[in-house]
């Protein structure tokens, strides 16, 4: 009887503790639709980091706890300004999982950090193939561009990045920017 009412008594307590179900990936999918949606009609800046705080929590949703893992040392590794480490760990990942936009991106950070603006551009596009409306990959992409003398292109990805995001923080800035660089090549 005693142990009955413990258990009818831990049971909530056990079930609350349980992390949420995470949605399917056409759930995830749906909600990350309306929450683009809500990223470009966003009123401010204020808005629209919440809007993107949500959209990285759905990307990082489609991981597995073991790409987390992965990925979370990666991440530590560039901190600590090992980008070869963090490429073994990015690796890793992308093997584990090839179709998630979240590695590749991380990838060409450390290819970035590693002073390999090629490979970093190439990952990026993978990003962009895997998933579109990734617009950290297209600002990422936009400063190899600009870094390897291609104003028009980084331009080009830059005003793609602000299409998704306009209320980017210092958006409007770089665009008049990369703008000026791009018209003055032009001359």
């Amino acid at each position: 009887m005693r142990r009955r009412l413990l258990a009818s008594l831990l049971l909530p307590a056990t079930a609350l503790a349980q992390a949420p179900p995470r949605p399917g990936p056409e759930a995830r999918k749906a909600e990350l639709d309306r929450a683009f949606d809500a990223l470009r009609t966003a009123p401010d800046e204020g808005g629209a980091a919440l809007v993107e705080g949500r959209i990285r929590a759905l990307w990082a949703q489609a991981a597995s706890p073991s790409v987390v893992l992965l990925l979370r040392r990666g991440a530590r590794n560039l901190e600590a300004r090992l980008p070869n480490e963090a490429l073994e760990d990015c690796d890793a990942a992308i093997t584990l999982a090839p179709d998630f936009a979240e590695a590749w991106f991380l990838r060409a950070q450390a290819y970035l950090a590693a002073g390999d603006g090629a490979a970093a551009a190439r990952d990026l596009q993978e990003v962009l193939r895997l998933e579109p409306r990734h617009w950290p990959a297209l600002l990422a992409l936009a400063t190899v561009q600009d870094g390897a003398g291609d104003a028009r292109g980084a331009l080009r990805s830059l005003t793609a990045a602000l299409a998704i995001n306009p209320k980017m923080p210092g958006g409007a800035a770089r665009l008049r920017e990369q703008r000026r660089r791009a018209e003055g090549e032009a001359t």
